[in-house]
């Protein structure tokens, strides 16, 4: 079996956008960000749009998105944080791709991100504590979701990627046909 759809999910700052990158090269995919699909199409930052329009219009509109990418072309898919937040994105992301779930602690992401200010959740007095609070309540929802856990941990992002690889040979996924060895492995 081939690789169609990769959908890398996690907390802000777990390194979705970073290892879809570079995975979709590894695989030879397209690789799409929902949210800079998202905006893209509002013509707008994400931060801009939910200051103004509120989140629940967001989860909508992220909502339409995310239907219409994993219904499209082969390609490793990044997507927001809060995408597992509504139970047809997790159904849709679960029942149309592998689901990689990029699991990194509070205190990693805080480390990574404590001079970010782009992202809208973490503009509060506390954002390890706001971390603390989003991963205790999309832990689950993550793990729901997603075929395979990867503990990010502090490895290199060329690790995290060979760490996916293996888990998709191991589950019996060719990852390696887009790199020109199919002839050879299955002559």
């Amino acid at each position: 079996m081939g690789v169609s759809l990769m959908v890398l999910i996690g907390l802000p700052g777990s390194g979705k956008s970073t290892v879809g990158r570079h995975l979709a090269r590894r695989l030879s995919l397209p690789f799409f960000d929902s949210d800079h699909v998202i905006e893209q199409r509002i013509g707008c930052s994400i931060r801009e749009f939910f200051e103004r329009e509120g989140e629940e219009h967001f989860r909508d509109l992220e909502q339409a998105v995310l239907d219409e990418l994993t219904q499209g072309e082969s390609c490793v898919l990044s997507t927001g944080g809060g995408s597992v937040l509504r139970a047809q994105n997790r159904a849709h992301l679960h029942a149309r791709g592998r689901v990689i779930y990029l699991r990194s602690t509070p205190e990693e992401v805080f480390r990574r991100l404590r001079h970010d200010r782009n992202r809208p959740l973490l503009q509060v007095a506390d954002p390890l504590q706001r971390l603390r609070d989003l991963y205790a309540a999309r832990d689950p929802l993550y793990r729901e979701t997603a075929h395979y856990v990867i503990e990010t941990g502090r490895p290199s992002v060329a690790t995290l990627v060979n760490m996916i690889v293996m888990q998709l040979e191991l589950a019996g996924i060719d990852a390696g046909c887009t790199q020109g060895s199919c002839a050879r492995a299955h002559p």
